[in-house]
């Protein structure tokens, strides 16, 4: 069972925080800066507390050098990563 989620992020935010809907996506707010692969690595640590999910579990399979991204879920069920974000 996996979940994909459409993740927008917001990278050198004050503070890292799911931050609501942008679109058709989750908006992800990121402390750490778009270098060297540190912000997908904060947006998977962030994804993977918020949803209670080891952080293996959380993948980003589209976007790795954007701001849109896709992110799959390993042990949820479709629908369920968004309604456990609110």
């Amino acid at each position: 069972m996996t979940a994909r989620l459409r993740v927008h992020v917001q990278p050198r935010a004050k503070h890292s925080e799911i931050a609501g809907r942008h679109g058709d996506a989750v908006k992800v707010r990121l402390a750490a800066p778009p270098v060297d692969g540190a912000a997908n690595t904060e947006l998977v640590r962030v994804l993977a507390e918020a949803l209670g999910l080891p952080r293996r579990a959380v993948r980003i399979v589209a976007g790795l050098a954007g701001r849109d991204k896709v992110v799959e879920l390993d042990g949820l069920a479709p629908g369920e990563a968004e309604r456990r974000l609110g």
